[in-house]
């Protein structure tokens, strides 16, 4: 892994950070919706430069210089996010200014990928096969974002079907996976980045307020949520998926790749996210006692995105797990079901009472992991990379 591409990892913290912080200001369904929307996009756009660092080095040549304007660009992109849907007077007209930048990033990155296949006939098919829904879907954004509402929302959203589902129906018949290794390192980083932005929600949250136990004992909570999804992503699995990745050869790792990591690892990204905006609520509760009680319940959106996001990104480990192992998790599908389960529960607790009851079942999560894989946990670890398949 590249000291570049950890600097073209930066601007998707900021990116995280704006996204988070456009669904606290309007904290609704459609708030969600634009969220999502936005979260999409950003994933595929990173995901596509995961793939072409793994076919060239991406702090040499041509790809130095695509990573380098890729960067810029999405920093622009990034900024644009507060005025994505709603264009503040004075300025450039933002949603076209993002669907134009976004437009360059992806286009960009085909061009160069292009170029990095040199004489390989079947990748040169591939990406030019690829470029079809890219093309169109490039098309939909900067349509939408030149009309704006209403028709921006619903052609972003088409425009992600049409890129979502077109590099899907296109296959993997051509795509190189050269470095498994680099490939799921590079996702688990997205992954970490991802953690930083539920980090540093929990700071935003109380920023310029006064500091009370009720504040403490929610960033513990919040701290714990945060620890209890590393753990379940990088204690076993991340090690288990890297090493069935390496094992997998020619088109089967490159479908494995697809899978796993461009698709299945959307939810378990994009939740955190979601969960992300979830602790700043909370702690906006708990620490802004003009506006709320400590006995203010969290509803709406945020409840929903505390237990409901928690609940799909364990869902994202156990699609993820049962793709690269064809077993299921039985234990993450329970606690799953009984987070959905108590969304209307915690419709009447205190916000902080909803934090600490997720805190307590991811925790217990863990706890209950640790000790009844301890041995599978330690082969895994320490011994056989793609060892046993029952944490």
């Amino acid at each position: 892994m590249t000291t570049l591409e950890l600097f073209f990892d930066l601007v998707f913290v900021f990116a995280f950070t704006q996204v988070t912080q456009l669904m606290a200001n309007d904290p609704s369904v459609q708030g969600a919706l634009r969220g999502l929307v936005l979260l999409a996009l950003l994933w595929f756009a990173w995901c596509s430069y995961a793939w072409l660092g793994n076919q060239a080095h991406a702090d040499e040549g041509v790809v130095r210089v695509t990573m380098v304007v890729a960067l810029g660009t999405m920093f622009v992109v990034a900024l644009t996010i507060p005025e994505s849907f709603v264009d503040l007077p004075g300025g450039l007209f933002a949603p076209l200014v993002l669907a134009a930048c976004y437009a360059v990033v992806r286009l960009v990155h085909l061009a160069c990928y292009l170029i990095a296949a040199g004489d390989d006939v079947g990748l040169r098919h591939q990406l030019l096969l690829t470029a079809i829904p890219v093309g169109a879907a490039c098309a939909l954004l900067v349509i939408g974002g030149a009309l704006g509402p209403p028709y921006q929302t619903g052609l972003w959203a088409l425009a992600l079907v049409v890129d979502y589902v077109g590099i899907w129906v296109a296959g993997t018949s051509g795509w190189r996976l050269t470095a498994p290794v680099h490939f799921a390192e590079r996702h688990g980083l997205i992954v970490l980045v991802a953690l930083g932005e539920s980090m540093v929600a929990i700071g935003v949250g109380v920023a310029r307020q006064p500091i009370p136990w009720a504040v403490i004992g929610a960033s513990v909570f919040g701290i714990a949520v945060a620890v209890s999804l590393w753990w379940l992503y990088f204690d076993v699995v991340a090690h288990v998926a890297e090493g069935v990745l390496a094992q997998a050869s020619g088109e089967q790792r490159s479908r494995l790749a697809r899978d796993s990591y461009t698709y299945l690892h959307f939810p378990i990204v994009i939740s955190i996210i979601f969960i992300a905006l979830s602790l700043k609520k909370v702690l906006e509760y708990v620490s802004n006692t003009g506006d709320h009680d400590l006995t203010d319940p969290l509803t709406g959106v945020p409840l929903v995105a505390l237990f409901g996001g928690v609940t799909v990104h364990l869902l994202g480990h156990v699609a993820f797990r049962h793709r690269n192992t064809g077993t299921w998790n039985p234990h993450r599908t329970v606690v799953a079901v009984v987070l959905a389960a108590l969304i209307p529960v915690a419709w009447q607790l205190p916000a902080l009472a909803s934090l600490g009851l997720v805190a307590a079942l991811l925790s217990g999560l863990v706890g209950y992991e640790a000790m009844k894989f301890r041995v599978a946990r330690d082969e895994v670890r320490h011994h056989n990379a793609d060892g046993p398949k029952e944490a």
